[in-house]
């Protein structure tokens, strides 16, 4: 599984869920977009909207302005370890 997640510095939302993550030893990568024009650019692309975090799941599943609950309901229905 493959998880692409877009923060902004200083979102309380994206520190919630990169620990999640982190606690649940979930590998992913984080864009951080506030700095990143680039990365900024991909976020609205994939998900037509600029609010984080928002995961990218194996390139197709997209979880726009989620939330740890969110992600950690969506991680469990897909069998993740852990979860």
């Amino acid at each position: 599984m493959k998880i692409i997640m877009y923060t902004k510095k200083g979102c309380p939302w994206c520190d919630g869920v990169r620990d999640l993550l982190n606690d649940k030893k979930v590998v992913f990568e984080e864009r951080e977009v506030r700095f990143n024009p680039q990365h900024f650019k991909e976020l609205i692309d994939i998900s037509k909207q600029e609010l984080t975090p928002t995961l990218i799941i194996d390139g197709k599943d997209i979880l726009a302005d989620s939330d740890k609950e969110q992600v950690a309901e969506y991680l469990k229905e897909k069998g993740v370890r852990g979860f």
